[in-house]
């Protein structure tokens, strides 16, 4: 194998697919990157894999001479992060165990492994297969992601749950405590599969991030079957993961249909004042009280952090119903707030003990509905 590329190209794909690579790897070639240069094509793939999720990305270089081998992840990325911009020479000179990399401010040689033990990403044949619009899917894994939950227990809700449809895909996230629903609308009716699929959350935000580094395509495929999934997209792009096993929440009657009350404001103001009052709810228990004055037209916002202090602030809304007091966990509402990005977001409201939904006024079609904390009046 010889081949000339670039440092930035080689850390930054490196940096992508090591994040596919296990700490504690099931055997020790999985602790490798799987390297290949095509003389053919002029392209260098790079694949990390933990027998469940796979990553796969693939970049220009001038290919010499073709070669397939494993290289330590951790080890090349530290390597090659710290190296000089500019190009790099990479060479096993017949040795496909020991890669020597050259550049301009010196020479390093790594220790690898042959190819022949590094598993083959599970290929997708006769499943159903789907075309997704990358903006449609950068759009609704940005609204869901951050409403899944980390408690490995209720595995199922650690995935985004994605349905597809005759118009469009519905993303849906949910902890139990919060969920969120991102519905994008798609002008492309080439899709050959409506389908339900629950996937990890951890593969999903590998997806997010390949996308925004090299996501220039219109479209992504989606091959899946019973228990696995591949996304697919230009320059031979492809992440694989397991899909999440188990019947996922029917969250669509969690939403109510109906509210009593209604405030309109201004995003950016009520995630500042949040902000600053975070700080003291922080202390205690993160709780922040939302009270609304339909008289005033504000909304204050208040927190008593006992043995520590108390905070409050009032900012302009428009509201309409009777007044209400409510309270919720401050992480929820600032989570939800910082994924939109329209000037202002509308919250509806029914008890202070029944759920409430949060949504943007034009952008993105998203409801995050958040669950109330009961507060024991003191």
């Amino acid at each position: 194998m010889k081949l000339i590329c670039t440092q930035s190209e080689l850390n930054t794909h490196l940096s992508l697919v090591g994040r596919a690579v296990p700490s504690r790897p099931s055997h020790p070639v999985l602790a490798n990157v799987l390297l290949t240069a095509n003389d053919k094509t002029q392209q260098v793939s790079l694949t990390g894999f933990d027998l469940s999720l796979g990553v796969q990305t693939s970049f220009p270089a001038q290919v010499q001479e073709p070669g397939t081998l494993t290289l330590p992840a951790k080890l090349l990325s530290d390597i090659v992060s710290r190296l000089p911009d500019g190009e790099i020479n990479l060479t096993d000179e017949g040795n496909e165990t020991l890669v020597t990399l050259t550049c301009s401010s010196g020479r390093y040689q790594v220790r690898g492994m042959g190819a022949e033990d590094y598993p083959e990403l599970p290929a997708i044949e006769d499943g159903s297969v789907a075309q997704l619009p990358v903006e449609a899917l950068i759009e609704g894994l940005r609204g869901s992601l951050f409403a899944t939950s980390s408690d490995e227990s209720k595995q199922v809700l650690t995935g985004v749950h994605i349905t597809a449809e005759a118009d469009g895909l519905e993303f849906a996230a949910t902890d139990g405590h919060r969920l969120s629903v991102v519905q994008t609308i798609s002008e492309d009716n080439t899709r050959e599969a409506e389908f339900g699929v629950t996937v990890p959350g951890k593969a999903l935000r590998e997806l997010e991030r390949m996308l925004q580094t090299n996501g220039t395509g219109a479209a992504i495929t989606v091959r899946f079957d019973q228990g696995q999934l591949v996304f697919v997209w230009e320059g031979n792009q492809r992440l694989t993961s397991r899909l999440l096993e188990g019947q996922y929440p029917n969250y669509r009657q969690l939403i109510p249909r109906q509210f009593a009350r209604q405030m309109t404001l201004d995003r950016r103001q009520f995630i500042s004042a949040l902000e600053r009052i975070a700080v003291l709810a922080d202390q205690k228990n993160s709780i922040v009280k939302l009270s609304l004055n339909s008289v005033l037209q504000e909304l204050v916002l208040s927190v008593d952090a006992q043995d520590v202090g108390s905070g409050r602030e009032a900012i302009a809304a428009q509201i309409s119903g009777d007044d209400l007091e409510i309270a919720f966990n401050v992480k929820y509402l600032l989570e939800g707030l910082k994924v939109l990005s329209t000037t202002e977001v509308q919250m509806q409201f029914n008890t202070a003990t029944s759920p409430s939904i949060l949504t943007p006024l034009g952008g993105v079609k998203m409801t995050y509905l958040v669950m109330p904390v009961q507060v024991r009046s003191p």
